[in-house]
């Protein structure tokens, strides 16, 4: 599961989160958001956006992310993961439950971007 320097997945995840997965047993499971490519949906204006603009292109991100939900329910399935949102959001991620061989599957695939470890933020008291 150790990232090779020569690994062009090495960069769609943090050597913090791979380290942490390293770590993992087989079986156990961690949540991440999944930063999936997106197509060019389109301009963007340096002016202000209207407000249907602004929804049309929040649609158009989501359209073009929902592509790629069929390979990665597959990678998912194969390797005991799930969604954990219906659909990608605004932004194009999508947040999933898997095993760190899951995690390294996915890096793998053409559709993600990126894969961030999805961390329990607490309050400053």
């Amino acid at each position: 599961m150790t990232h090779r320097k020569d690994d062009p997945d090495k960069n769609k995840i943090s050597p913090e989160f791979a380290a942490r997965l390293d770590r993992l047993g087989p079986q156990q499971k961690v949540r991440a958001i999944v930063l999936l490519h997106i197509q060019d949906t389109g301009n963007l204006s340096a002016q202000r956006q209207s407000r249907a603009e602004r929804q049309a292109a929040v649609e158009a991100m989501r359209k073009s992310a929902e592509q790629a939900l069929s390979d990665i329910d597959d990678l998912l399935e194969r390797f005991g993961g799930q969604r954990l949102a219906e659909s990608p959001d605004a932004l194009g991620s999508i947040p999933i439950e898997t095993t760190a061989v899951g995690i390294n599957a996915l890096a793998a695939s053409e559709w993600v971007k990126a894969i961030i470890e999805d961390q329990t933020i607490y309050p400053i008291l």
